[in-house]
């Protein structure tokens, strides 16, 4: 039998070999709740890495699709009593996958489409214009009322779903002084799709650093961070986006780099151990991940000296999957909401499962992806609160779509939007 795996970064042995099969990481699992398929769960997955790494099985089209139906949430991590760095071994054996599998000429025409535009901001930015045209032109209502998007390939209706309202698109400065006394010098990891998508999430974030006393360095000619890549096991081309990100924020020498999207954020935290290899970058690398940390977790450790006004609403709290499992980012999101005066805190039923965005899994694992937005919804729907904060764009998106399509209005907002509006004393945007 052929090995299953190349020579390079394969799922290591000694990862694989540290699951006992407890099944703590059963209920944990998406997929698992879902279907409760061993195969579709953390545990099954590691065994079937064993025996792929044990020459017992190839690379078949099955094994396949039981790893590419992982939404790398990372949720087992947190539930494994073991330790077990799910998050290294999953990500070394897509890139296997992506090197050695020969995937369908139209699974492969997908991924490039989706590689050769999200991570280019550029191709976005030209994409905005089009996209734009198409929802204030009124095509977008009329198509989607005459039921025409349901001649369309289930991927591309997929993308249309998730499609936010496009506004007028902001520019950030590169430089934005502190108010008052400047406390910290700090750098600001833009994104691809929330930077052309969504402006006002990074518009937001330095008003807020801005407040908070804090010089605010936004490079406009940084990438791509490469999450989206990374987690699908485009290695190559991510590291090549990770070392040019590391360029242009050693050149900005800021204190701290914040980051405002949790798969983003758990991503340059890892650049340090994504480039060990490389001994140019290795330990600049980790220099720069050692730098990183999430909005949220920033600010609680900075302390607050911005005078904080009412809210008055309730808010229920989604946890990104990559904010709370991989970065550990749990309490600091509902600690700074809980500052804000008149914020009424709701956690929701199942907390820590996915709500399927997970990357780019619900462009290509889209009927999964609903099942768990739709999970989601309802839960928020239940709960009736006035809006639903989160710290991650992929995942504001995807609960959106899925509240729409149960005819709820409920707005979704990132929590830094409503940490900037009481400060600002404005209504948020809902």
């Amino acid at each position: 039998m052929t090995q299953a795996f190349d020579q390079h970064h394969p799922p290591a042995p000694e990862l694989i070999n540290q699951c006992v099969h407890c099944g703590f990481c059963l209920p944990a699992c998406p997929t698992y709740v879902l279907w409760g398929n061993e195969m579709d769960s953390p545990r099954g997955r590691i065994y079937l890495m064993k025996m792929a790494s044990d020459g017992a099985t190839a690379m078949t089209d099955p094994w396949v699709r039981h790893i590419d139906t992982c939404l790398g949430c990372m949720s087992c991590m947190t539930a494994c009593p073991s330790g077990v760095d799910y998050a290294k071994l999953i990500e070394a054996t897509r890139a296997q996958i992506e090197r050695r599998h020969p995937r369908s000429t139209a699974e492969r025409l997908h991924r490039w489409m989706i590689f050769s535009t999200f991570p280019r901001v550029d191709r976005l930015r030209l994409l905005r214009v089009f996209l734009r045209v198409y929802q204030k032109s009124g095509v977008q209502s009329l198509i989607r009322g005459s039921g025409l998007l349901k001649l369309l390939p289930k991927q591309l209706q997929a993308m249309e779903a998730l499609m936010p309202k496009l506004g007028a698109r902001g520019e950030i400065a590169g430089v934005t002084p502190a108010q008052g006394q400047q406390r910290k010098r700090v750098g600001l990891l833009l994104g691809c799709v929330q930077r052309e998508f969504m402006p006002e999430i990074n518009a937001a974030t330095v008003r807020v650093l801005a407040a908070e006393g804090c010089e605010v360095i936004a490079p406009a000619d940084q990438p791509c961070c490469g999450a989206l890549m990374v987690h699908a096991g485009e290695e190559a081309p991510a590291l090549d986006l990770a070392r040019r990100v590391i360029d242009v924020f050693e050149q900005a020498k800021v204190d701290v780099i914040i980051t405002n999207a949790g798969g983003c954020g758990s991503n340059v935290r890892e650049y340090g151990y994504q480039l060990r290899d490389d001994p140019q970058y290795a330990e600049r690398a980790a220099r720069f991940s050692a730098k990183c940390k999430d909005i949220a977790e920033f600010l609680e450790e900075l302390g607050s000296q911005a005078i904080r006004k009412p809210l008055n609403m309730r808010v229920a709290y989604h946890d990104s999957c990559h904010l709370q499992h991989a970065q550990r980012v749990r309490t600091q999101p509902r600690a700074q909401l809980s500052a804000i005066p008149g914020v009424e805190m709701q956690d929701l039923p199942e907390a820590t499962l996915c709500c399927g965005s997970a990357g780019i899994y619900n462009l290509v694992q889209s009927d999964t992806a609903d099942a768990l937005a739709d999970r989601k919804a309802q839960h928020i729907t239940t709960a009736k609160p006035d809006v639903v904060a989160t710290g991650n764009v992929g995942c504001m998106l995807q609960i959106a779509a899925a509240l729409e399509r149960q005819g709820q209005k409920t707005p979704v907002l990132h929590t830094i939007q409503l940490i900037d509006a009481s400060l600002r004393g404005v209504r948020p945007p809902v």
